[in-house]
């Protein structure tokens, strides 16, 4: 059954439609801090893309080089699992993952594995002029 739209918060002469809740949890993949999202809902390639720009799009330009250097290098070869991991890392503060693969600081178990072992490598990064 659609949902009805409601209209949500006004802004000047525009309203925009309110969030609505997902009905399908088993639709949807949980990123922490987030919630649900509907990532599982996407083709690889979508999905790719979104990752690809949110690994470039950190705010800060070293976490820019290092996170998105990381990501060109090595997604073609990821699997759901990997791009899994990738986005929940996403998810982490850009202190923290600096910290991680720069060696300044502990790597929590849940990040331990192949993938943060590729990212402490450091040989992704490109210095651009």
């Amino acid at each position: 059954m659609p949902h009805a739209q409601a209209v949500g918060k006004r802004a000047g002469n525009a309203s925009f439609p309110a969030r609505q809740p997902l009905n399908r949890r088993d639709s949807a993949a949980w990123i922490p801090q987030r919630g649900f999202s509907c990532v599982e809902n996407m083709d690889r390639d979508e999905r790719l893309k979104r990752l690809r720009f949110r690994a470039w799009h950190r705010g800060v330009r070293e976490a820019d080089l290092l996170i998105g250097g990381y990501f060109d290098r090595w997604h073609e070869a990821w699997s759901e699992a990997d791009m899994a991991w990738f986005e929940a890392l996403l998810e982490e503060q850009d202190v923290d993952i600096m910290a991680w693969a720069l060696g300044t600081a502990a790597v929590p178990e849940r990040w331990q594995g192949e993938m943060m072992r590729r990212l402490r490598r450091l040989d992704y990064v490109r210095h651009f002029e």
